[in-house]
Parts: C-alpha cells; structure tokens; sequence
C-alpha cells in the first residue's frame, strides 16, 4: 500500500472511527509516538488512550486539507473539528462546535507507520471556548 494512502486511512480508521482493533494494521512493532503528553507511554497503548481520553472531552473528526509524502516520510495539514462534550483544561462541556488547523507528521517502515509527531494548536481551542461566552449579551 503507497505511503500516503496508509496515512489516509490511519487517520480516518483509528482517529475518526477509533478502530482500535486495526491499529496494528497500520503501525510499525517499533512505533513512537513523540507528540503524547509526558504522562502516557509514546507507544501504540498510549496513542490509543490519548485518543480514548480525547474522545471524552470532544466529538472529533479530522480532515485532511493537504498532504506531501515523499518516500518514507508524510504530512498532512489537518482541520480538526470538535464537539465540547466533556471538561477539557478545567472548561467544563459547552456544547460549542471549534476548529483547529494543525499538522501530523508521519514516518513509515516496511509499509507501517513507525514514528508520528502532532502539532494540534490546543491553546486555540481552549481561546475558542472560553471567549464564545463572552460576546454581546442582549438583555430584555
């Protein structure tokens, strides 16, 4: 399978539709992921509960606006789209839909993803949710 559709389909079967049972369909046995917070192994168990515990505090859907693959290497401008369904950073749910523009960069072996670093603007989605509430106010 050509690089760039791999990447394709990770994003969309394990983070869009959480199918965690074809996660080693996609993933390298020596699998990195270098963009999880401290707290949580950089492996396929943590990329897992990152996207789990995500999941808890958003409805989420990724896109892909663009995306360069070149041999072993792939990255991909997403548009990630979120539901505030749970408390996130503090923020308790809002119901509010946001966007963020980020990027996933992906490095492949043997057909597999062996090594992934995100780049997802959290600071934006966190200015998003607190600042909706503090537009106009129409009293009667």
């Amino acid at each position: 399978m050509e690089n760039a559709i791999i990447v394709q389909r990770f994003i969309d079967q394990i983070w869009n539709r959480q199918l965690f049972e074809k996660f080693n369909d996609f993933v390298h046995p020596d699998f990195i992921d270098h963009s999880l917070p401290p707290a949580l192994p950089p492996d396929v168990e943590g990329t897992k509960q990152w996207i789990s515990n995500t999941g808890l505090s958003f409805e989420h859907h990724t896109s892909i606006e663009e995306q360069v693959t070149e041999g072993d290497k792939s990255i991909v401008k997403i548009r990630f789209q979120l539901k505030h369904v749970g408390p996130w950073r503090g923020i308790e749910p809002t119901g509010l839909e946001v966007e963020v523009v980020g990027y996933r960069y992906f490095k492949l072996k043997d057909g597999k993803i062996v090594e992934h670093w995100g780049l997802i603007d959290g600071q934006t989605i966190e200015n998003q949710l607190m600042n909706a509430s503090k537009g106009c106010k129409i009293s009667r």
